[in-house]
C-alpha cells in the first residue's frame, strides 16, 4: 500500500533528481523549512478502477511533477513535469485508466503587461500523447485568450471523452482568405481526449457566463451576464440570467431573470432530483434552495442556518448526485442527507476519531472504492480508500509527511467580546508545551475580504506557534460566511468596522494575560495587508511590529496597474475612481504613511498582476524617504502569493528573523502599555 514518509516520493531521487533536503541552504531554522514545504500530494485523484491515484507535488529544486502511483503495490511514477519558472501545474485527473487532464498555468509579458493564463491538457499516464484541449491559438486571434475552459462533465464510462466548457476568441484582420475563424464566447464541445475530436454540444454566446451539465452529459443551466437593456456589450454588471432546459429539450428558457450576483448562487444540477441547487438569501443570510427545471419553477427549501451562510453542496464520490450540503460555525460541518453516505461518515468518523475533517474526494466507476481525506487542527491530513465491500480503510498518503510525529499545536476557537456587546469569532492558536502567558503575538487578518479563516491545520499559524508565538486570527466584520449584517457593504467600504475588530483582538489577547502587550504584531496577506497597514498607519502606538505581504495602499495605482477583470470588479466593490475618488482617497492608506511609528516589513511579488508590485514600492519609497525602519523584499519570480518552496521558506524565515529583533528581544511588560488601554 502506498504512503509516502520521508520525501517526495523515491522516484523522484531516482527520475527526476534528489530529494529535497530537511531545511533550504542559507537558514538554520528547520521549522521554517518543514512548514514552510508546500503539501506533498495536492489534488489528488482516483483513477476509474480505483487502483491508482493521480496527484501533483512540488519537485526538488523547483517547478512540479505530477505522478500516478498504484494503491496496492506502492509504485509511484512521474509523468508530467513543469519548469521552474512561472508555469505551473495544477493538478491532474483521470479520464480513463491510462489518459489524464491537466490544468497548468503561467504568466506571460504582452507589450509591458503581465498577464495570466491557464491553459488545460491531455496527456497519458507515461507522459506521452500530449494534447491541448482549448482552442488553437492563431497569429490572427483578436484578443487574448487568458483562460481556455473547464470540464463540466467528466463522462464517466464514455471511453475517454469529457464535456468541457470553451472559451473561443475569433481571428481578426487575416484578409488573405475567407477561412476566418468567427466563433466568439463561451461553448460547450464533447471532446475526445485521444484524438481531440470536437463535437459541439453548446454553441459558443458572447453573453454566456458558465454552463452546468447534470453529471450524465446533459447541459441543462446557462448563465448570462455582460449585457445592458437586452444588449451584450461585454461589461460586468453585477447581474445574471439564468436559462434552463427541460430533458430532452434543445431551447433555453429563462428560469430566473436579471438578479444581483450576490442574491443567487447556481452550485449544481442533480439528474435524479431533475432541480438546479441554488443558493439565495434567507433572513439576511444564505440558504440552500432546490429548484425543479421541468417548466414549474417549484422552489423548495433545503438547508438554512441561523447563524451562519450555507456554503455549499457535496456531490456524490462519483460528481453525480447532491448528497448534502456544508456550513461552517466554529469548525467546517458537513450534512448528509443521503443515507448511504450519511451512515458511511457517521461509521468513519468513529474509525477515526482525532480526524474529523472528512471529506469524499473520488470513488472507482462501479462505486466499490472510494478516496477520502481526512485532517485536523494539529494534523495536517492524509488520504485513505475505503473499500465497501470488504470494509477495508487503508491509509495511502500522508498530505505533509515531514511534519509526521512532531508536535502541532491547537486551534481553539474564541470569542473576542466587545464594548458594544459584539462577539468577533476568533481562532487561538498557542505554542505546544508552553505557557500561554505573556507571549510575543501575531494578529493574522485573512485576506479576501470576502473569505474568512476555518478551524483546521494552518501552516503559517502552526509555523509561527513552532517558534513561541500566541496566533490571534478574527473573523471581524466584512468576513463572508456570517450573514449580511457582518459582511456589512464589504471589507473596503467598511474598513473602519474591520479595523476596529482587529485592534479590538489584539487588545483582547493581551487583556487576556495570553500576550504581552509591548510585544503585539499585525501580518496580512492581501487583504490583510491592507488591514496590516491600515492597523499600522491609523493604530502607530498598538503594534510592535508589521509584515505586509502583497497588500495595496493606493487605490488609483491599483485601478491603474491590476488586471482590467479585476478592475471592473473592484469599480463595483469598492468604488469608481473617475466619479468616487474622495471614497477611494479615504480608503488608501498611502495618504496617511506620515502617522506610521512602528517598524515595517513589506514582502510583495514582482509578477503580481491581482496587486501589482507597484503597491509595495510606494510604501517603502514613503517610509524611506521619512526615515522610518521599513524592510522591504521583493520576489521576482512570484506573483499573487507564493507558489515556489523556497520563497515561502525565505518569507517566513525573514519575518521571524524580524520579530526577533522587533518583538522578542524587547523586554515583557510588567503592565500593559502599548495602547491596550486606549
Amino acid at each position: 500500500m502506498l504512503r509516502k514518509s520521508d520525501c517526495v516520493v523515491a522516484a523522484v531521487a531516482a527520475a527526476w533528481g534528489s530529494c529535497a533536503a530537511a531545511a533550504p541552504s542559507g537558514t538554520s531554522d528547520l521549522n521554517a523549512a518543514l512548514f514552510g514545504l508546500r503539501e506533498s500530494a495536492i489534488g489528488v485523484h482516483l483513477s476509474p478502477s480505483g487502483n491508482q491515484v493521480a496527484y501533483v507535488a512540488p519537485a526538488p529544486g523547483g517547478g512540479v511533477i505530477a505522478f500516478v502511483a498504484n494503491v496496492q503495490t506502492g509504485d509511484v511514477k512521474p509523468f508530467l513535469k513543469s519548469g521552474k519558472g512561472p508555469e505551473k501545474l495544477r493538478w491532474c485527473a483521470f479520464v480513463t485508466e491510462q489518459r489524464l487532464v491537466c490544468r497548468y498555468t503561467a504568466i506571460i509579458e504582452d507589450a509591458g503587461v503581465l498577464l495570466p493564463f491557464s491553459r488545460l491538457i491531455a496527456v497519458n499516464s507515461d507522459g506521452s500523447g500530449m494534447k491541448e484541449l482549448g482552442q488553437r491559438q492563431s497569429f490572427y486571434d483578436a484578443g487574448y485568450r487568458q483562460y481556455d475552459g473547464n470540464i463540466i462533465d467528466w463522462l464517466p464510462g464514455s471511453g475517454g471523452s469529457v464535456l468541457m466548457e470553451r472559451s473561443y476568441v475569433p481571428e481578426a484582420g487575416n484578409g488573405a482568405t475567407r477561412m476566418v475563424r468567427r466563433t466568439d464566447g463561451l461553448g460547450v464541445d464533447r471532446i475526445d481526449t485521444e484524438t481531440v475530436k470536437v463535437t459541439v454540444v453548446e454553441g459558443a454566446r458572447r453573453d454566456a457566463s458558465f454552463y452546468l451539465s447534470d453529471g450524465q452529459g446533459h447541459v441543462r443551466v446557462m448563465g448570462s451576464e455582460g449585457t445592458t437593456n437586452g444588449v451584450y456589450d461585454q461589461m460586468l454588471t453585477g447581474k445574471t440570467r439564468y436559462y434552463y432546459r427541460t430533458i430532452g429539450a434543445n431551447d433555453w428558457k429563462t428560469l430566473i431573470d436579471y438578479v444581483k450576483d450576490e442574491d443567487v448562487e447556481a452550485l449544481a444540477v442533480d439528474a435524479t432530483d431533475n432541480a438546479l441547487y441554488l443558493l439565495k438569501p434567507l433572513n439576511g443570510r444564505k440558504a440552500l434552495y432546490r429548484m425543479k427545471l421541468d417548466g414549474s419553477g417549484a422552489t423548495e427549501l433545503v438547508a438554512s442556518h441561523p447563524q451562519v451562510d450555507i456554503d455549499d453542496v457535496v456531490r456524490s464520490a462519483n460528481g453525480q448526485k447532491v448528497i448534502g450540503y456544508t456550513y461552517s460555525v466554529d469548525r467546517p460541518q458537513v450534512e448528509y442527507f443521503d443515507p448511504e453516505y450519511k451512515a458511511l461518515s457517521e461509521a468513519l468518523s468513529k474509525a477515526i476519531p482525532n480526524l474529523p475533517l472528512i471529506r469524499f474526494e473520488g470513488a472507482s466507476v462501479d462505486g466499490n472504492k472510494i478516496l477520502m481525506f481526512a485532517g485536523a487542527d494539529n494534523d495536517p491530513g492524509r488520504y485513505f480508500v475505503f473499500d465497501k465491500q470488504s470494509k477495508n480503510l487503508a491509509e495511502i498518503m500522508l498530505e505533509r509527511p515531514d511534519l509526521e510525529n512532531r508536535p502541532l499545536a491547537q486551534m481553539k476557537s474564541v470569542g473576542v467580546k466587545l464594548g458594544d456587546g459584539v462577539i468577533v469569532p476568533a481562532y487561538l492558536t498557542l505554542p505546544p508545551g508552553k505557557e500561554a502567558k505573556n507571549l510575543p503575538a501575531v494578529v493574522l487578518p485573512h485576506g479576501g475580504p470576502s473569505s474568512r479563516d476555518q478551524w483546521g491545520f494552518d501552516w503559517l499559524a502552526q509555523y509561527l506557534a513552532s517558534r513561541g508565538y500566541a496566533v490571534l486570527q478574527p473573523e471581524y466584520r466584512g468576513s463572508a460566511g456570517f450573514g449580511d449584517a457582518w459582511l456589512l457593504q464589504n471589507g473596503f467600504k467598511s474598513w473602519r468596522t474591520a479595523i476596529s475588530d482587529i485592534t479590538a483582538s489584539a487588545r483582547w489577547l493581551a487583556a487576556q494575560g495570553i500576550a504581552d502587550p509591548n510585544r503585539l504584531a499585525v501580518v496580512g496577506w492581501s487583504y490583510g495587508g491592507y488591514m496590516t497597514m491600515v492597523g499600522v498607519t491609523f493604530y502607530p502606538d498598538l503594534f510592535a511590529a508589521g509584515v505586509d505581504l502583497f497588500g495595496m495602499v493606493n487605490f488609483f495605482t491599483f485601478f491603474e496597474h491590476t488586471e482590467p477583470w479585476m478592475a471592473a470588479i473592484s469599480t463595483t466593490e469598492y468604488g469608481d475612481p473617475k466619479t468616487q475618488a474622495d471614497l477611494l482617497r479615504d480608503l488608501s492608506p498611502l495618504g496617511k504613511l506620515d502617522r506610521i511609528k512602528t517598524p515595517l516589513m513589506v514582502q510583495h511579488g514582482a509578477n503580481d498582476t491581482n496587486v501589482p508590485v507597484v503597491e509595495a514600492e510606494q510604501i517603502v519609497e514613503n517610509l524611506k524617504r521619512r526615515g522610518v525602519p521599513v524592510e522591504y523584499i521583493v520576489f521576482p519570480d512570484e506573483g499573487h502569493g507564493f507558489r515556489k518552496e523556497k520563497n515561502r521558506i525565505t518569507s517566513t524565515v525573514k519575518m521571524v528573523e524580524f520579530f526577533v529583533a522587533q518583538l522578542v528581544a524587547r523586554q515583557p511588560a510588567t503592565t500593559p502599555t502599548r495602547g491596550v488601554h486606549r
